[in-house]
This record gives C-alpha cells, structure tokens and sequence, in this order.
C-alpha cells in the first residue's frame, strides 16, 4: 500500500475552494426550497381543492422522480425549448425545487401533529387564521419540523455533488480534477469524504444547540 496525502495536502486551498461553492448552492437551495415547501404545505393544507392539488401534484412528481434527471431536464432539456440557465443556476433550482418537495411534507406533518383544538381555542380568543398559525400553531410545529428538517439539509448538502454532472466545480468536481492530474483517487475522495462530514458536522451541531433552545421555551 503506498499512501500518500501530501499531495491532496498541497491541493488543500482547491478543495477548499470547493466546500465553499458547496455550500453556497447548498445555503441557497435550502432558502429557496424553504420558501416552495412553505407555499407548498400551506396549499397541500387549503381548502381550496386546485391548490391542493397542485401541490400534491408537485409533491409526487419530484418525489417519485431522481434529482439527477431533474438537474439534466432543467440544464440539458430546457435549452431545447429556448430556455438557457447556467449551470449554477439549473444547480440551485433544481436541488430547491426537488428540496422543496421534502420540505412540503415535513412542514405539513409539523402543522397537522399540533392539537387543533389549539387552532380552535386561539380563533375563539379573538385571532384570525393568520394569526393564530403565526402565534400559537407555527412555534410549536417549528419544534415538530427541526429534526426532520435538518435531516433535508444534510442530504440536499450531499445531493450538491450531483450537481458536478451540470458543471458545477463545487467540492466533489474539484476532487475529481485533482485525481486526473494526481491519480491518487483513495487520498483525493478520503479527504473530500472527511470535509463533507465536517461541514455537516457543523451545521448538526449548530442544529442540536438551536432545538435545545427551542425545547426550553
């Protein structure tokens, strides 16, 4: 066996670069995916019969469908038809959107695990729908989605790598090029296998500390 990490070691400010691109697709698709599967639970949740529909249709579509295609269609497919994104953008778009599926369920079932009768005795002190959810309803569902929700994130941090294939040099691609240049392929993925676990390793961290707050209010 003929190990050798002072080559990755030397390609140190590279991967970095790398981690940081990672991050910033996956920050900006959990934000935008928060606001679909915000839009989404609450449509899945109306009375009306189209908006639930929709959002079921969209729930199902992108579940049942892989991120991979959904990445190709958005930069590959979409051209076709006269619509040109550039890579970032069909990488970010298309982890929020596939994101924003997951979230929908998570925040529903975060919503629909409150009491109602809690729905019922705020509406009957006076407060109207809006109120009530922003109020009573939303902070203790937001307990109810945490964990859950942090269990996304880590996997839309992961699924980042996928958007290597839209050629985005975030940290997976940044692997791969300095093995086409070093051939040391178990250093370079050992090393970026431990930067994924770091980053998600901070964000756990951070997640636990925030649920602990919340569960002492």
């Amino acid at each position: 066996m003929n190990l050798d990490y002072s080559i990755v070691v030397n390609k140190l400010p590279l991967l970095l670069e790398g981690c940081w691109v990672t991050l910033e697709i996956s920050f900006f698709s959990l934000l935008l995916g928060m606001v679909f599967g915000t839009a989404g639970a609450l449509c899945r949740l109306s009375a009306n019969p189209v908006l639930n529909r929709l959002a079921f249709l969209y729930v199902w579509i992108i579940r049942g469908t892989p991120v991979m295609v959904q990445l190709f269609i958005l930069y590959f497919g979409l051209p076709q038809l006269g619509i040109k994104l550039s890579s970032m953008t069909a990488g970010v778009f298309g982890l929020a959107v596939n994101t924003g599926a997951y979230i929908t369920e998570i925040i529903r079932a975060g919503i629909q695990a409150v009491d109602k009768g809690q729905l019922e005795a705020s509406m009957s002190l006076g407060m109207n729908y809006r109120q009530s959810m922003t109020r009573i309803i939303g902070p203790q569902a937001a307990k109810i989605c945490i964990p859950p929700l942090v269990n996304q994130y880590i996997m839309t941090l992961k699924n980042s790598s996928i958007a290597s294939l839209v050629t985005i040099t975030e940290l997976f691609r940044t692997g791969e090029q300095i093995i086409y240049t070093t051939f040391r392929s178990f250093e370079v993925y050992t090393v970026v296998a431990v930067l994924y676990l770091i980053m998600n390793s901070i964000f756990m961290i951070a997640a636990d500390k925030l649920e602990k707050g919340l569960a002492r209010r």
